[in-house]
């Protein structure tokens, strides 16, 4: 297998490992969001449902075994009421949407285009529990020692 094959990959097992914890995670949002989202919850539980079996056929695809689901994932936080619940759905989107933009570096054509597709409902979907945006969603935030300038240096 060519090295791009190998980066491409690695990089749907990671998505695909991104979309089972994002179903697990939902069915903890699921469990403790307000009724006026459960609607909300059920339809990204269903999307991230669909994307782990496109991804699993997808590493089929490129020869791989897809990786199985862990029994439980370890969340971020306690979620123990409605508003808990609509900061892990937000985190959830953020964190799939992290590990699709490396799917979209690593993959060529229409798996290029299906990633930047998954992203975007991603993104749209944190927004949607989060309230609000960011900049470039699915990138890591730079830390603040980062140059303020794109200018070369010379």
């Amino acid at each position: 297998m060519s090295e791009e094959r190998a980066g491409e990959l690695r990089a749907l097992q990671a998505a695909l490992g991104a979309e089972h914890a994002a179903v697990y995670g939902y069915g903890v949002v699921g469990g403790r969001i307000g009724e006026k989202r459960r609607d909300e919850a059920r339809a990204a539980y269903d999307a991230h449902r669909a994307r782990r079996d496109e991804l699993t056929r997808a590493v089929r695809d490129l020869g791989g075994e897809p990786q199985a689901a862990s029994a439980a994932y370890a969340l971020p936080f306690a979620v123990p009421d409605p508003a808990a619940a609509l900061r892990l759905a937000a985190e959830l989107e953020e964190r799939v949407a992290g590990v699709y933009s490396d799917l979209v570096r690593a993959a060529r054509g229409d798996r290029r285009r299906g990633a930047a597709d998954a992203l975007r409902e991603a993104a749209v979907r944190a927004v949607r529990w989060r309230g609000g945006s960011v900049a470039f969603p699915g990138l890591a935030e730079r830390p603040a020692t980062a140059t303020a300038s794109a200018a070369p240096r010379t």
